[in-house]
């Protein structure tokens, strides 16, 4: 029996009764607004918070602060040139025997390798003639003073030997100079000066300063050739250069003399340092500016060719905005916003530009200006209420 007319009016009447009561729970329930109020266009992006929902947040205001950069690159680790040296052959001759092996500790003056060098002889010879020479003159001096005042010779010939003798004493400081650069040990020497013949002696190399033995580019019977021959390489290795390259940013704010700590990642122990050079030179391939630290290095952790942390830190205050780190969302993109004040209770998302990070905080480069309020604890609240 089809229904009558009455009926189907009464069961509209109804159902359109019930579509406003769950229209109006649903909007009553909602957590984007308190009183009801009309949806505006700022409604719509942001989100409000009941007091009560507003005591699961914190927020803080946003101001202009000064805070120092801590720099943080990769570096090598080098000798300090200063304190390092490549020993060229003295003499030439071929290398009759080492002294010393890799890693060694040797002292200003030690030997470090035997050549059989015909220069070494010739300059011994060379000293004992001279010494010779001057006695002899020395002597001839004496007696035609002596002459002289008996009219046993000229005057002329008494101011001749006088110059002989001078110059004889002038040949004997040559050959002893050469005797030095030849690095000729003092006790031959006093033997010689002493009228002694001194044994067979062996040209010698030996260390110009106090190290290690970091580099040794000869052999047994290699054949040297005197002032062009690399030999050893001696370094003092209780500091050392680290060598970073700093790009940007980065450059503006170190400077010389800032400190800084060489970490070499297989501990916890750090070395402390100093930036002593920054090049005035970009290198061409990387865009990057060499930065060089010198690190004490006491106990020989540092070794040339390690790569390492650096971090330097800088003394130049460096203005900005910093906000908590805790206050940092990321979006669907990946990309930073906080929540800012809008007004009271009105949340609304902004995106920022992460500068420095300063321990437990941001520098905010874009985005917010001084004076603004941001959710620094709770942001994930208020955005899960903006979700719902």
């Amino acid at each position: 029996m089809p229904p009558r007319n009455g009926d189907a009016r009464a069961r509209a009447v109804t159902s359109f009764f019930a579509a406003g009561l769950m229209a109006l729970f649903f909007s009553g329930c909602s957590p984007h607004t308190e009183d009801h109020a009309p949806t505006s266009s700022i409604a719509a992006s942001n989100v409000t918070l009941t007091a009560a929902q507003q005591q699961n947040i914190l927020l803080s205001t946003v101001g202009l602060s000064n805070f120092q950069k801590t720099v943080d690159v990769t570096g090598t680790i080098d000798f300090d040139n200063d304190e390092a040296t490549i020993i060229l052959a003295p003499v030439s001759g071929p290398v009759s025997r080492l002294l010393v092996s890799l890693g060694d500790q040797v002292k200003a003056g030690q030997p470090l390798a035997e050549v059989d060098s015909p220069d070494f002889a010739l300059a011994i010879s060379a000293y004992r003639k001279a010494l010779a020479t001057a006695k002899i003159t020395k002597e001839l001096t004496e007696q035609d003073q002596q002459l002289l005042e008996h009219h046993g010779v000229s005057l002329r010939e008494a101011e001749q030997a006088k110059i002989d003798a001078s110059n004889a004493e002038a040949d004997v400081e040559s050959a002893l100079q050469q005797l030095v650069s030849l690095k000729v040990d003092a006790d031959t020497i006093k033997a010689m000066q002493a009228g002694k013949t001194p044994s067979h002696v062996q040209g010698l190399i030996r260390s110009p300063i106090a190290g290690t033995v970091v580099d040794r580019s000869v052999t047994p019977g290699e054949l040297l050739q005197a002032g062009t021959t690399p030999c050893f390489t001696v370094a003092n290795l209780s500091r050392v250069w680290v060598l970073a390259h700093l790009f940007g940013a980065d450059l503006d704010a170190v400077k010389l003399g800032d400190p800084a700590e060489v970490q070499t990642g297989t501990g916890s122990e750090s070395f402390a340092g100093i930036v002593n050079n920054i090049s005035s030179i970009v290198d061409p391939d990387t865009r990057a500016v060499a930065v060089r630290v010198v690190a004490d290095n006491p106990r020989g952790v540092l070794k040339q060719q390690m790569y390492v942390h650096v971090l330097i830190h800088s003394k130049m205050e460096t203005p900005g905005l910093l906000v908590p780190v805790s206050a940092i969302l990321r979006n669907e993109e990946n990309l930073p916003f906080v929540y800012v004040v809008e007004s009271k209770g009105s949340f609304a998302r902004q995106g920022v530009t992460l500068g420095y990070r300063d321990g437990n905080q941001y520098d905010i480069t874009s985005g917010l200006k001084a004076g603004d309020q941001v959710v620094a604890n709770g942001g994930l609240f208020v955005q899960f209420m903006q979700n719902q």
